[in-house]
């Protein structure tokens, strides 16, 4: 609601989007965040930003709408927690940019049809300094993607690589040397997307326990489970109240560390609650009930049994920036920690050495 008029909002008051949720799926509306849930939590904010009139008009509309889905070009094999060391180049050519590189574990990659892509264009400026933000077509000729192959047997990740792959100059976000800029727009609204979702009191994946915790004959609801499955109940509402917090500020495109948070407490929640759910289950908790087929999902984190909710939760705490960065995040610019060493800070990137 509170995006522009004509790029795909009202212009309103963000407090007014979650009274327009509630209702619009109360009435059965599908929701369109689990089909393009990188365009609506990351490439659109981003775009919201840093892009020019044009690209605003042209891409929020039929993102909001999942005419159009979305995909986020970041991590690559060789820089994932240190993203900022990437190595997929970007050299200009008259009006147009050609990339080249690889990127993984990208989202719906198989379904995009636009992406939001960070590459080095200028090596001998410190790593943080030479990288550039481009809209780039996923159809276009040199875009190749390959599915990597989960532990639930789904394929929502993939790997994209970039062969002579040429971009406008007008599909730049930002100037050149932005990259880091834009990206940390991103980064910040993708924590918050994924650890910050406000289901209802009770909702989600507790509610998934609470359902197994029902299930169990009378003589197996002992106390110490009970009193295990109040405790996580307690955390998962302390984690929604954080999250409503999280989504005010991210509305107001105001991102700030309650991102980190949620994305960290999500994700240890996460994995402690099916662990739980499924040790309740006992043997039952072993069994794959769908099936183990390998399938190339048009939904981002599917959920439909406790057993594949466990093996699926186990990336929680990898995906969006990991625990352990979400942790020194969280040391350094709200506890006001001393920072890691980084020896390359003032280093060009070209002279970094890598592996």
């Amino acid at each position: 609601m509170h995006f522009e008029v004509g790029c795909g909002g009202l212009g309103l008051n963000p407090k007014l989007q979650r009274q327009i949720n509630e209702q619009v799926f109360a009435a059965g509306a599908p929701n369109p965040v689990g089909r393009n849930p990188i365009g609506h939590g990351m490439c659109g904010p981003t775009v919201a930003v840093w892009g020019t009139e044009e690209q605003k008009k042209r891409y929020l509309r039929p993102l909001f709408t999942g005419e159009e889905i979305w995909c986020q070009l970041f991590s690559e094999p060789g820089s994932g927690s240190d993203f900022a060391g990437l190595s997929a180049k970007g050299v200009r050519d008259g009006d147009e940019w050609i990339a080249n590189g690889q990127k993984v574990w990208t989202t719906l990659a198989h379904l995009s049809r636009w992406g939001l892509l960070i590459v080095r264009t200028d090596s001998e400026a410190v790593k943080h300094a030479g990288m550039t933000a481009f809209v780039v077509d996923m159809q276009a000729p040199g875009v190749e993607v390959r599915p990597l192959y989960q532990i639930t047997g789904e394929a929502e990740f993939n790997e994209v690589y970039f062969t002579d792959v040429r971009i406008p100059q007008n599909e730049m976000l930002g100037s050149v040397g932005d990259g880091w800029r834009v990206s940390l727009t991103t980064l910040m609204n993708e924590r918050v997307s994924i650890g910050g979702a406000i289901p209802g009191k009770g909702s989600g994946a507790i509610r998934e326990a609470t359902k197994v915790w029902s299930s169990l004959p009378q003589d197996e609801r002992d106390p110490a489970t009970k009193d295990e499955l109040m405790k996580l109940w307690i955390r998962a509402e302390l984690l929604r109240l954080t999250n409503i917090r999280a989504s005010q500020n991210r509305k107001m495109g105001d991102p700030g560390p309650e991102g980190s948070i949620a994305k960290l407490a999500m994700a240890e929640l996460h994995k402690d609650i099916y662990s739980f759910a499924v040790s309740m289950m006992g043997a039952q908790g072993m069994l794959f009930p769908s099936g183990y087929n390998k399938i190339r999902p048009e939904f981002a984190m599917g959920m439909e049994n406790t057993q594949k909710s466990f093996l699926r939760s186990r990336a929680n705490s990898i995906e969006g920036g990991t625990s352990e960065v979400m942790r020194n995040i969280l040391g350094e610019r709200v506890l006001g920690l001393p920072g890691d060493i980084r020896v390359d800070r003032d280093r060009a990137w070209s002279q970094v050495p890598r592996n």
